[in-house]
């Protein structure tokens, strides 16, 4: 298969966007949460019980990439190899990450617990929902969310936060050994499970925010001319409706066109060049599915 320049830009940028993502993801859980003995669910939560119940001999990064290696290979048979290469890309760059940060950060940043995990959410939800945008994932708890996805029309973000509600209460066993009353315990927990909310709510924001679409209603007298551009020039169908106006009583035509919400300004520049004068009307429509978008999944 012919790569051309724009698929290879379109891949780098893909990879570098996927690695900001993580970048973000892995300080937010070395610099936020494990510092406080604190854990926000998915595989990295896993790992970071391990961590301690371990004695801190195990680090992070080396359970992490351990578990999602085992993992990998439903990921490749199930989501296909290019979201592989990337799950694999990520597991290790998350890793190497984890790692790093782990052995540069030994305070938290914030001793406010609470803060801390409503930053470390909201860091982690935007993490994750980079990742997953731009075709990766964080890997463990999301590659099986993104199995469900694939075939039922579930938002990521709900089925990582049923997942991780499990493994936060599994932060019951690591508390400090200095810790002896239950209710400080319980208390690590309801922050665990603040992460979880607050994460879960920013990948849904960031994931369904790159799904969302535009619906653009077109009034011109240059109809043929806007149609024209907008299907050469941004690659977007236009459908050709018969109207008429009540109060003139003159016939009219008018244009529909759906497009996803990133390119809302350049339709808009586009009929604004062909035709200054011509009304317009937008609309943020959800669930558009067929051609050109998202496969419709029952």
């Amino acid at each position: 298969m012919k790569v051309t320049k724009e698929k290879l830009m379109s891949e780098i940028r893909a990879y570098l966007l996927i690695t900001f993502g993580l970048l973000i993801y892995t300080f937010a859980v070395t610099a936020f949460l494990a510092p406080h003995r604190m854990v926000g669910g998915g595989v990295t939560g896993i790992s970071t019980i391990i961590y301690f119940l371990s004695g801190e001999v195990i680090p992070i990064g080396y359970s992490y990439f351990v578990i999602n290696f085992l993992l990998v290979a439903i990921a490749i048979k199930i989501l296909g190899p290019r979201f592989g290469f990337k799950t694999i890309y990520a597991i290790f760059m998350s890793s190497f990450l984890l790692s790093v940060f782990q052995n540069l950060i030994h305070e938290p940043l914030l001793e406010d617990k609470f803060m801390c995990a409503v930053i470390s959410g909201i860091m982690c939800g935007a993490g994750i929902g980079i990742s997953l945008v731009n075709g990766g994932s964080t890997a463990g708890t999301d590659i099986v969310a993104m199995i469900i996805n694939k075939y039922r029309n579930i938002s990521p973000g709900k089925i990582i936060m049923y997942i991780d509600v499990f493994i936060i209460g599994c932060s019951y066993f690591i508390g400090e050994d200095t810790v002896i009353d239950p209710t400080a315990k319980i208390a690590t927990i309801i922050y665990g499970y603040v992460v979880m909310g607050v994460n879960s709510y920013t990948i849904d924001l960031v994931f369904t925010g790159q799904m969302q679409s535009v619906q653009f209603l077109i009034f011109s007298q240059k109809y043929e001319d806007v149609a024209n551009s907008i299907t050469r020039d941004l690659r977007r169908g236009v459908t050709v409706v018969d109207c008429q106006g009540w109060y003139t009583g003159e016939a009219r035509k008018m244009l529909i066109v759906v497009a996803r919400k990133s390119e809302m300004q350049n339709i808009m520049r586009v009929t604004k060049m062909v035709d200054p004068d011509a009304f317009l009307t937008m609309n943020t429509v959800m669930g558009v599915y067929g051609r050109g978008f998202d496969t419709l999944k029952i």
